[in-house]
């Protein structure tokens, strides 16, 4: 069962359990909240499609969390008019966890804490620069041997082009 909301101006394909971020609403974080711009309710062969909403149906989330996204960088810019401008943005967002679609509710599993979310991303980066190192050597190690055989080759090379240069020369 699926269902397409509207939510911010923006239209989302929803399933009960889904964790998405949503344009900002104003909610408390864990405050549940109702969503009546349905457009659409998909329940297995079964296709309710609205004119452009559907009345009476409703979709229910749970709100996790408000944050603010990545920073974008907005640069304006002229050549040879002396004029530069430097901007940066960052979008503000609420997360919210899909828990009813038109009153229909099951288990829901919880989204996990945005604490653990950021422990589980550190022990990760902790792993990655262990193995690291000695990736960086074994490659350190083969481009040394490499490149002492290319010089030796290149000796070879320049000494025998002067042999041949000096035969010529004599006769």
């Amino acid at each position: 069962m699926y269902a397409v909301i509207e939510a911010g101006g923006k239209q989302y394909k929803v399933t009960q359990g889904d964790v998405l971020q949503i344009e900002l609403i104003s909610a408390a974080e864990g405050e549940n909240v109702t969503f009546d711009r349905v457009l659409l309710i998909a329940d297995a062969g079964d296709v309710q499609l609205g004119t452009p909403i559907l009345d009476g149906k409703t979709v229910t989330a749970n709100v996790i969390r408000h944050g603010r996204g990545k920073k974008v960088d907005v640069v304006k810019f002229r050549r040879r008019k002396q004029y530069r401008k430097q901007l940066g943005h960052r979008q503000s967002f609420t997360e919210i966890q899909i828990t009813a679609i038109d009153g229909k509710a099951g288990e829901v599993k919880k989204a996990p804490a945005p604490a653990a979310k950021k422990k589980a991303a550190a022990s990760k980066k902790k792993t990655a620069t262990k193995k690291a190192p000695a990736a960086k050597k074994k490659a350190a190690a083969s481009k040394k041997k490499t490149g002492t055989k290319k010089k030796a080759t290149a000796k070879k090379k320049t000494a025998a082009k002067k042999k041949t240069s000096t035969k010529k020369s004599g006769k």
